[in-house]
């Protein structure tokens, strides 16, 4: 499912509009952004957890000329599924 693929299904189930729909997806997403970037975890209770992961920073090789290179130190966010999101995939 694509973005605009969930704007149509929030369309359906709500009486938003397509802008609306949209608008209220960005929000979502900046909200998350916003809190992940600083340092928060986004919880969203019967569906799981954004987290930020920090990456140290340490040794790689390029695969082509096998020249050791750098590999920075970086952040990287994180889902991990509730426990209803869960129990809705693996129902039968």
């Amino acid at each position: 499912m694509n973005k605009m693929e969930l704007v149509e299904h929030i369309v359906a189930e709500t009486e938003l509009s397509k802008t609306a729909a949209a608008a209220v997806i960005d929000a979502i997403v900046g909200g998350i952004t916003k809190a992940l970037k600083k340092g928060d975890d986004v919880r969203l209770v019967g569906f799981g957890t954004f987290s930020v992961k920090k990456r140290a920073a340490g040794k790689g090789r390029n695969p082509a000329t096998g020249a050791s290179i750098k590999i920075p130190a970086s952040k990287n966010a994180r889902f991990k599924a509730g426990t209803a999101l869960k129990a809705a995939l693996n129902k039968k």
